[in-house]
């Protein structure tokens, strides 16, 4: 397995397919704060809620010169879909072959009706201007997260 990314590490140089058409690269954005959420699955409740709370907080965090993007292993037509009927103003990334979910650690075993698998475990990172990881949340819970990330992008901003 690749090394996983920590805290005081710059942005990786991997390139992902994203929502619009476009290939974002976290390395190449340096200058804006950047907030990567990963989620389990397009269109399903707790992620349609979080994606939707970060959607009702975009002003906020396009005031304090944050990115933010969503990332799960759907496919970018899926993604599409979910980003259109949800209204976000932000791109959502395809991580079909995990690469990001490996370089982020965030592939865990779950267990749903007994079932064992292997899915993403929601789990949220910023990154500082300087394209550096400064703060990162694991085993999140949808309710108030996304506040909870907003003030550590506003303290970034009081340093």
């Amino acid at each position: 397995m690749s090394k996983t990314l920590s805290i005081g590490q710059l942005a990786p140089d991997l390139s992902l397919e994203a929502t619009g058409d476009q290939q974002i690269n976290l390395s190449t954005l340096k200058g804006h704060k950047i907030v990567v959420y990963f989620y389990p699955k397009d269109s399903t409740p707790g992620c349609t809620t979080e994606g939707q709370n970060f959607r009702d907080c975009f002003g906020e965090f396009k005031s304090s010169k944050c990115l933010i993007f969503g990332v799960s292993r759907d496919t970018v037509k899926s993604h599409e879909n979910f980003k259109a009927k949800q209204t976000f103003p932000f791109e959502l990334l395809s991580d079909t072959e995990e690469n990001f979910c490996q370089l982020f650690d965030v592939i865990k075993e779950k267990n749903m009706y007994g079932r064992k698998y292997m899915g993403i475990e929601r789990s949220t990172f910023l990154f500082n201007a300087e394209g550096l990881l400064v703060n990162e949340w694991r085993k999140v819970r949808v309710k108030n997260h996304v506040e909870e990330v907003l003030f550590a992008v506003q303290e970034l901003d009081n340093k």
